[in-house]
């Protein structure tokens, strides 16, 4: 394939955007190359600047789960904009797809709507600190939950210490209330919270996590953490911007049976529009700004094309009850597939997949934490996507990130993924 309009936009958006891009992972640093500039998507497939032709298993990171431009969320979102952009009011439509998320996820009362994934768990991290009274919260290596301050954080010398700055611009005061363990690891969380009784407000964790690839929870740990935030009266927040209304219609909640006092959502909610929101229960969520102190605002908050394009979405999937599992069945026959090819091929690897999501990762063992994410052949990787990319596959541009599979993911498109993963040169 040719990238010459791509690479001149790049040279272009250098000279005026850091990096040239808008967010570090589209810049292709982990996986080398010219950034890719889309023009234009509709259904499974993405269009670029030169009118190359790509198969889509990011699809936004997640939002366009029923695949681009959807007709119907079109035509919602057209309808909206004839009336307005936004207003800086309230709108009917805030309340009437708060109502529909509080009616279909469990465990929570009150939503608040925010413009972003960060902002959301940005927002949840204070409330939970307001409401306990606590600073200190625990967060997971390998889990991101935006880039608020509190989150920017690598582990410190041991699990009993504080971690620090992972980013220039972050404060050593702000990491201190940053505790850092392993994911799948609770004898580490133990500990935390052994050397820190009565300090730590909240546990905030991906409940299947996302941005080290796909890694799932193992033995209970889940379950565990719930049991140890109710010992110690500390909050256990999903961080579900990812998961929520993906793997199930109420969640990771509902699909491990494991309560959270808060839970983040983006995404899907907002059907491609940026949103970001959280929830949880009344006494909590009574705390938040204008009936409580914890303050929160945002000017595009509950903007009404991300509620409308959000609403349509869910309600759609709502109304197809053989949803999840179709897109689990995608899911479930690339892994299959892909495992049956690379294995034919002797390639070391493992496909973590829950749901419409998954990773492949280039690796003899197993992949349950950071540290065994980090330790795949990343350099594989590089070259796997590569050789997809110049056949019209376009994978997540790094091997810590998530495939998101849509919808409109079907027959036809997974027989051209497999054959060019057939036709994959290993060496």
């Amino acid at each position: 394939m040719l990238y010459q309009r791509s690479s001149a936009l790049f040279d272009e958006a250098y000279h005026y955007i850091p990096g040239g891009v808008n967010s570090p992972v589209r810049a292709f640093k982990s996986v080398g190359g010219v950034p890719i500039f889309m023009k234009s998507a509709k259904g499974a497939y993405m269009t670029d600047a030169d009118d190359n032709q790509y198969i889509d298993y990011i699809n936004s990171w997640g939002p366009a789960i029923l695949g681009h431009t959807h007709p119907e969320v079109l035509e919602a979102i057209t309808k909206q904009a004839e009336k307005g952009f936004s207003y800086g009011t309230p709108t009917e439509l805030e309340t009437e797809i708060a109502k529909f998320i509080v009616e279909n996820v469990p465990n929570i009362d009150q939503i608040r709507m925010v413009s972003s994934g960060t902002e959301a768990c940005m927002s949840a991290i204070r409330l939970a600190r307001g409401f306990t009274g606590r600073d200190k919260f625990i967060k997971f290596e390998g889990c991101y939950h935006g880039h608020s301050d509190s989150f920017l954080i690598k582990a410190g010398s041991g699990m009993a210490t504080f971690g620090n700055p992972n980013s220039p611009g972050v404060t050593a005061g702000t990491a201190k209330d940053t505790l850092l363990a392993t994911y799948n690891d609770i004898g580490q969380v133990e500990d935390l919270f052994r050397h820190h009784q009565g300090e730590i407000a909240a546990i905030i964790i991906e409940p299947v996590a996302g941005n080290m690839g796909c890694v799932l929870p193992e033995n209970d740990f889940l379950q565990k953490l719930r049991k140890l935030c109710d010992e110690n009266g500390t909050l256990l927040i999903f961080d579900e911007v990812m998961t929520g209304f993906r793997l199930a219609f109420g969640g990771a909640q509902e699909l491990y049976g494991v309560k959270a006092d808060l839970v983040t959502f983006g995404k899907v909610i907002g059907g491609g529009l940026p949103v970001g929101a959280f929830a949880g229960r009344n006494e909590i969520m009574d705390h938040l700004a204008p009936k409580g102190a914890v303050y929160q605002a945002g000017t595009l908050s509950g903007n009404p094309l991300a509620m409308r394009a959000g609403l349509t979405t869910l309600q759609l999937i709502k109304n197809d009850e053989n949803f999840y599992q179709n897109i689990n069945k995608t899911t479930e026959t690339l892994d299959f597939e892909i495992g049956k090819i690379l294995n034919h091929k002797s390639i070391p690897h493992r496909i973590n997949r829950k749901g419409s999501m998954m990773s492949v990762f280039f690796h003899v063992n197993a992949v349950s934490n950071f540290e065994e994410a980090a330790n795949a052949n990343h350099a594989l990787f590089n070259n796997f996507f590569h050789q997809l990319l110049e056949k019209g596959i376009y994978l997540p541009p790094s091997g810590y990130e998530t495939w998101f599979i849509s919808n409109s993911i079907k027959e036809k498109e997974i027989d051209r993924t497999l054959e060019v993963i057939r036709n994959f040169e290993y060496s």
